[in-house]
């Protein structure tokens, strides 16, 4: 069987996919009993769109774990002390940092090659982010001196932007502690000089702190204050092992061993074609000892057929704050 980061045709995708469900409905006791209570034969699947996705809430409640495998590595979704957050155990590392490292290769480039600073305020004052353990990771990678986490100390990010404007810069950061940042860039009357060496990749989260915007919205404030005609994104959660990147346009982007469908709000049994707005369900393989067929919370569309290029588009009516999800009106 070919390791899920070599597949390279749609058939070799579908393949492992149904492999690894079988797999996981074997070894996932929590999982095989969701399977069991929707009264499955499965034996049938045989395609991808009959495959149960398992709703995201189970994450909370439930250890979704390989039962051959014990961890007390795990990754906790971001939220307030009174929230139920979730808790995704982590059964092998390499995984997870192979996934990190492919993911930014195919969509931006080596991690060697570039600075990296994160404005994560929120995740860095919790333990246990996936977020922070992937900018970690990439950050190893790099190896810059330059490399660092800004908290709310914005003129230094301000003054050390504008140093490297002649270098390869990522700045990953929230939705909202971006927004503050260039708050206060405005309020100082400090403008950042316009750089095209410099990407900004908003991760979401805007978690109640301003006002609730669009996606588009939030893209073109970012554009205008950061001086470039594209703001990048990262689209993951704390559930999944892998990201998918928009290079702009909040147009999404898979990597080759995740895919996203788009399930019909009102029946989780069926799907929505290319250019209807549904609910997002994504196949994650990188997810081998967790669950690789995970149904989100977030609304969303395909924009294509091939089920590797889409849009995020908010949260679903009722769904709780999470993390990695931009709010929409």
């Amino acid at each position: 069987m070919i390791s899920i980061f070599d597949i390279t045709t749609e058939q070799e995708f579908e393949n492992l996919a149904l492999t690894t469900f079988r797999y996981q409905y074997k070894n996932i006791d929590v999982y095989r009993k969701f399977v069991d209570y929707l009264n499955i034969d499965v034996e049938k699947i045989m395609s991808l769109d009959k495959i149960p996705f398992l709703p995201i809430e189970m994450f909370k409640n439930h250890q979704i774990l390989d039962k051959n495998i014990s961890t007390d590595l795990y990754f906790q979704s971001s939220g307030t002390t009174q929230m139920n957050l979730s808790k995704h155990f982590i059964a092998d590392e390499n995984i997870y940092q192979e996934s990190i490292y492919k993911s930014f290769e195919q969509f931006i480039g080596k991690p060697e090659n570039y600075i990296f600073l994160g404005l994560l305020p929120s995740y860095l004052e919790k333990q246990n982010s996936s977020l922070i353990y992937m900018v970690d990771f990439l950050m190893k990678k790099s190896g810059k001196p330059e490399n660092g986490y800004f908290l709310y100390n914005h003129a230094d990010l301000f003054n050390l932007l504008n140093e490297l404007k002649d270098k390869k810069v990522i700045l990953f950061g929230v939705s909202f502690a971006l927004l503050d940042f260039l708050d206060f860039c405005n309020s100082n009357s400090q403008a950042l000089i316009k750089s095209n060496n410099v990407t900004v990749v908003e991760t979401g989260g805007m978690k109640g702190r301003k006002e609730e915007m669009t996606k588009d919205e939030l893209l073109k404030i970012l554009q205008n204050g950061f001086k470039t005609e594209k703001i990048y994104s990262e689209y993951s959660m704390t559930e999944l092992l892998s990201q998918a990147y928009s290079l702009g346009e909040n147009i999404y982007k898979c990597p080759n061993w995740m895919r996203v469908l788009i399930r019909n709000a009102e029946d989780p049994f069926g799907y929505e074609i290319a250019g209807r707005t549904g609910a997002v369900n994504i196949i994650d393989l990188a997810n081998i000892h967790s669950c690789s067929f995970i149904a989100t919370q977030d609304l969303g569309k395909l924009l294509t057929e091939d089920e590797k290029k889409f849009q995020v588009l908010g949260r679903i009516d009722h769904s709780d704050i999470r993390g990695c999800s931009l709010l929409v009106s």
